[in-house]
């Protein structure tokens, strides 16, 4: 258990490398401090009863006890936020991971230069002390059935905006707005390159709606999910009667690539006061300069509640605002958005 004021971790990998990498880059700041290694699941499972860290981090890749089996244990026994850390050979397992409750996950770079490294410090940390501040053990709902596409009256558009915390809940809103499966879905997910196909694909596979990472120039359809690519922008524009996705790369200027932001303003200029942007959990104010683009245009905004959120900042920040409408529980927010869709028809 750490002191007052430091932030405790265990770190798990069977890399001897990797596990003193991680540990020197988690102590170059003086509120961290690694508590122990652990080099497989059974060791790190044993260590983390033991010394209850206040954060874990995980390499899923491990000898006798895996990391998948490693989650389900944790979160039955002693649960605690674990931040996996991942390649992007095997990006799709982080979303698997997620879904056992893991808080979050970190990308590996694929060439180790200095500023790559830095860079990986720096939102290890980030990540450290957000965890420290989150109810570890999220679940979500069993999938639902896979929606059919609507053909006829331009569908209802639904932007979500989610960081920490949010595949999880993106899969949950989706489930619950299975039911009625006209509306089209567009997701700005804070996600690495590459990461963003992998999350398409594994929402494809389950239901319950059509999910693509977005293309530049594809049609707003209904019964379609797009998720923004990462490292590159999702905007809504007019295509004569139609609406299509432009995905431009970033600015210098922008924190955030996809930006919530950007997404939202795109929305609140073409759609004014038919633009509807939804918050998700997530660390940040990503979507908070949106919402207020939204509410001026005369359209709505939802923000997930802070008790059903990992990190509600995100939310948070966006309610700060005031052009919040509606601050919902995530488990209501999928079935609200049925509800409205069936009164737009």
């Amino acid at each position: 258990m750490s002191s007052k004021g430091v932030i405790s971790v265990l770190v798990i990998d069977d890399s001897a490398h990797n596990r003193r990498t991680l540990s020197t880059m988690l102590e170059s700041e003086p509120d961290v401090r690694v508590v122990d290694r652990a080099a497989d699941g059974e060791e790190g499972l044993k260590k983390v009863v033991d010394l209850k860290p206040d954060v874990v981090t995980l390499d899923l890749e491990m000898p006798k006890l895996g990391g998948y089996t490693f989650l389900r244990l944790l979160m039955r026994t002693a649960p605690t936020p674990v931040i996996v850390i991942s390649s992007y050979s095997h990006r799709s397992d982080v979303f698997k991971a997620l879904e056992l409750g893991a808080f979050d996950f970190i990308a590996k770079p694929q060439h180790p230069t200095f500023e790559a490294m830095e860079a990986l410090r720096v939102e290890l940390l980030e990540k450290v002390r957000a965890a420290r501040h989150v109810r570890p053990g999220y679940r979500h709902a069993a999938p639902g059935a896979r929606a059919m596409a609507v053909a006829g009256e331009p569908p209802l558009v639904v932007a979500v905006g989610a960081s920490t915390g949010g595949p999880p809940a993106v899969q949950r809103v989706l489930e619950g707005l299975a039911v009625e499966p006209t509306p089209c879905v567009l997701v700005c997910q804070h996600m690495p390159p590459q990461f963003t196909r992998a999350f398409a694909d594994r929402l494809d596979r389950i239901g319950p709606f059509t999910v693509s990472e977005a293309r530049d120039g594809d049609l707003v359809q209904p019964g379609h999910v797009y998720i923004a690519p990462g490292g590159r922008h999702m905007v809504v524009a007019e295509r004569g009667s139609r609406l299509e996705l432009h995905t431009p790369p970033p600015t210098p200027v922008d924190k955030y690539a996809p930006s919530v932001d950007r997404l939202f303003a795109s929305m609140a200029q073409v759609l004014g006061a038919k633009a509807l942007g939804v918050v998700l959990t997530g660390m940040g104010a990503d979507g908070a300069e949106g919402a207020r683009a939204v509410h001026r245009a005369g359209g709505e905004v939802w923000a997930q509640s802070e008790e059903t959120s990992v990190v509600f900042g995100m939310p948070g920040e966006a309610i700060a605002t005031g052009a919040v409408k509606r601050v919902i529980p995530l488990g209501d927010i999928g079935p609200a958005l049925a509800a409205l869709a069936r009164r737009r028809r």
